[in-house]
């Protein structure tokens, strides 16, 4: 694959990004798409989260903005308050050498306004759900004459969800002249319909994945449905992974999950539409940073969510969908990987289990589960300290560190994750301290002023 420094239309400072960020060479998805995107062409785009497209889009957005200008010149449209949140992150990170431009993430469950007042002072780049973009630019909030790009990420996600008639809606509030491109993992009918109505000529890029899903080793046990809950509490034990996502299909499922994990000692999270945005972006934050060992979670976290080096998947129950099912084992073996997806089978569901198999080579078989006897999981090395401050405030990861070891309680190394959002911060510490560190946070200054804080 070739380098990034390779592209003649990739500025200095966006080089500097990539290198600071670790990205040698691109992925396939980045060489066969990123010319294209520079170029201002419409495009298709097929492929599954992991693939790096983010980074494919991001950096042709930023290589094609007028940073001198204060409009907004692009648009992101994700089917998630994550996934929106996590887009604009990774371009911040690709823009981090880029002076003066502003990037906000606009979607429901903030309070309409505080995003007013972030639009006083137009961004030059939005990321956000449908629901909220097409609210703002109702009320003409969101002005869009100056916008050169709008991109559909996880076009197909948006369909499940129901969200076609706003993304449509969407872009009928934007200039005609505009580059429309549209990222997916799978492309159906609806999804083509969508294109050939507003997209001009679209170039058509679809990167196989083959090499990536062969570092994932695939597992199906046949067991009763009311011995589901012991059969997860065991695997979980025998495969003492660092960190496990479970799928369930429902929300009540989940519950019922994490309240049997909880009674067998294992600290498990939950994620699935109910929850608030506070609540949500807490539960991601202390999964991704190591915080909690075990997610049970909807298919909201089947695409989009950027969780890296996740070694194990279980499907408490086989989604209806095998596409689904895809997309759930696609969560691990990410990047060049290797991973783990596990399944329960129960009698009923065996129907599922021949369309899931149909669709693979080799086909899957069922399997008796393991008669293994493992010791309990330990604890997450880490634990979150949630600050009620953030970017709206001018708190920066540096201020948070030097807080942190200023403190003279902690060490850098002892160190985690830290994640600052408009309005709130986290920072992962080892867990051991954390009770001496949040208690010496709590009499000292940020900024040189008080922040509330606790442990979560």
């Amino acid at each position: 694959m070739p380098n990034f420094n390779e592209i003649p239309a990739l500025t200095p400072a966006l080089l500097q990004a990539t290198l600071a960020l670790g990205y040698d060479t691109m992925t396939p998805i980045q060489a066969a798409a990123l010319p294209l995107l520079l170029a201002g062409v419409d495009l298709q785009a097929q492929a599954r989260t992991g693939s790096g497209k983010t980074a494919a889009f991001g950096l042709a957005l930023l290589a094609r903005l007028q940073t001198s200008s204060a409009r907004l010149q692009a648009a992101v449209l994700c089917p998630t308050r994550e996934l929106a949140e996590q887009v604009a992150q990774e371009l911040r990170a690709l823009a981090r050498f880029i002076p003066n431009l502003k990037i906000i993430s606009l979607c429901g469950g903030i309070p309409l306004k505080l995003q007013l007042a972030s639009l006083k002072h137009e961004p030059q780049i939005v990321t956000g759900t449908p629901g909220r973009l097409l609210a703002l630019l109702r009320l003409g909030e969101l002005r869009v004459d100056a916008l050169a790009t709008v991109v559909l990420d996880e076009a197909d996600r948006m369909l499940d969800m129901g969200f076609l008639d706003e993304v449509a809606a969407i872009l009928e509030f934007m200039p005609q002249n505009r580059a429309t491109w549209l990222f997916s993992a799978t492309y159906p009918r609806e999804i083509h319909q969508l294109g050939a109505r507003f997209q001009r000529a679209p170039q058509i890029v679809k990167v196989e994945e083959e090499a990536a899903q062969g570092a994932i080793e695939q597992h199906y046990y046949q067991v009763e449905a009311a011995a589901k809950p012991a059969a997860m509490v065991a695997l979980l034990r025998q495969h003492q992974a660092e960190s496990c996502l479970i799928f369930c299909n429902t929300r009540n499922d989940v519950r019922e999950v994490c309240a049997h994990l909880w009674a067998n000692k294992i600290a498990a999270l939950a994620l699935h539409g109910e929850l608030e945005q506070r609540e949500r972006e807490a539960t991601l934050v202390q999964f991704a940073n190591g915080s909690a060992r075990v997610m049970v979670a909807t298919d909201v976290a089947a695409r989009g969510l950027d969780i890296e080096a996740l070694p194990l998947v279980l499907a408490y129950e086989l989604p209806n969908d095998a596409d689904v099912h895809v997309h759930r084992i696609g969560r691990t073996g990410r990047a060049g990987m290797s991973g783990v997806a596990l399944a329960l089978v129960a009698p009923a569901e065996l129907p599922r289990f021949d369309r899931i198999a149909r669709m693979q080579a080799p086909s899957p078989a069922l399997q008796a589960l393991p008669k293994t006897q493992a010791a309990p999981l330990p604890p997450p090395a880490m634990a979150t300290i949630a600050f009620d401050a953030g970017r709206q405030d001018k708190l920066r990861p540096g201020d948070i560190v030097g807080a942190l070891t200023g403190s003279g309680i902690l060490r850098f190394e002892q160190i985690g994750k830290i994640d600052v959002f408009a309005t709130r911060a986290y920072v992962a510490v080892e867990r051991a301290v954390i009770g001496e560190v949040v208690a010496s946070l709590r009499a000292a200054k940020i900024k040189g002023r008080k922040v509330r804080l606790h442990a979560l």
